[in-house]
């Protein structure tokens, strides 16, 4: 897999972790999360999608989108739901509970991350615990990012592939020793590993995709797939052509145009434009660029070759798309 396409593609849709916290449940408990998209604004305002994920410290617990059949996760394991699913977390399968708006939308402690305690009831049974660290990702959808399409609705990295020394276990663990020590830049340090997870994540859910497998993600592992699709990334604003990027992925044209689709789902070139318009978008969100000076930048001759594409791919003019954004914050 191209890691270097990947670091380019989660750079450019702005990808980035946000606020932690852990729950201590005692059994029996269960905790349930809303869609991601009913408390994106109160997380991680300004960003277009949001991922969560859950990391099993210690015990045992089911975890799944509501409506679907639960997964068990054991002590070490990671749980990510791509698509913002709303889910559930329990110390058994079937549980369900009221979704807590205050946990989420309540104003943010001067350091994070949270501590709950949730469950312990009527009914509890000694011993039976589990300790959750549980995260949020953030990342634009728009105008392109392959890799959503890609990510299935849930995402679990077993911890016996990890390991008890590994470095994502170690994470599991900091979060619980964070909230407990508050050491200065706790928060920070938390936001960059669990981007780290994330990445991890997706390389061992590409290491374990079938052969057969098609996707942004699978493309990505295809030797020639991944090849022009490095290139493509690397330098959008290149004068490509199928028969240049063919060459360059030693590949003849129709060979690639087939290889491409197969995996990709859309021709070379088509994906090249809608990979220069996400480029594109965050000069225009980012930077003071003139639009002459970024349609040269992504590989058009002049502002009005360039607009006309944006505003086909995106529905707005680049004006009004660096406008909207500005005025969003």
């Amino acid at each position: 897999m191209s890691g270097d396409t990947l670091s380019d593609l989660l750079r450019a849709v702005r990808f980035r972790g946000a606020l932690f916290y852990y729950v201590e449940g005692a059994s029996p408990w269960v905790a349930e999360a809303p869609a991601a998209c009913e408390i994106l604004p109160a997380i991680l305002p300004g960003a277009e999608h949001m991922i969560e994920f859950h990391g099993l410290v210690e015990g045992a617990c089911w975890a799944g989108i509501v409506g679907d059949a639960p997964i068990r996760l054991e002590a070490g394991d990671v749980i990510l739901f791509p698509q913002g699913d709303p889910h559930v977390l329990s110390s058994a399968p079937g549980m369900r509970a009221p979704v807590d708006d205050n946990l989420y939308l309540s104003a943010r402690p001067p350091q994070l991350p949270y501590a709950l305690s949730v469950g312990g009831g009527p009914g509890a049974c000694a011993g039976e615990s589990a300790t959750i660290v549980c995260g949020f990702l953030g990342l634009d959808a728009r105008p392109f990012n392959p890799l959503l399409a890609a990510l299935p609705r849930v995402l679990r990295v077993p911890g016996r592939t990890l390991g008890p020394d590994s470095w994502v276990t170690t994470l599991l663990r900091s979060v619980v020793d964070e909230s407990n020590q508050r050491r200065p830049g706790g928060e920070a340090v938390l936001e960059r590993m669990s981007e780290m997870l994330f990445v991890e994540a997706l390389r061992r859910h590409v290491d374990a995709l079938p052969a057969e497998q098609t996707g942004w993600l699978a493309g990505l592992r295809d030797p020639a797939v991944g090849r022009a699709l490095a290139l493509l990334h690397e330098r959008p604003g290149a004068p490509w052509t199928l028969e240049k990027l063919g060459e360059e992925a030693g590949l003849s044209r129709s060979s690639l145009h087939e290889r491409f689709v197969h995996f990709i789902g859309q021709p070379p070139m088509q994906y090249l434009t809608r990979w220069r318009m996400q480029v594109a978008a965050g000069l225009l969100r980012d930077t003071g660029a003139k639009l002459v000076e970024i349609a040269l930048q992504v590989g058009y001759e002049s502002e009005a070759a360039f607009s006309r594409a944006f505003k086909r791919e995106v529905g707005v003019a680049p004006g009004a798309w660096r406008q909207r954004k500005r005025l969003a914050g």
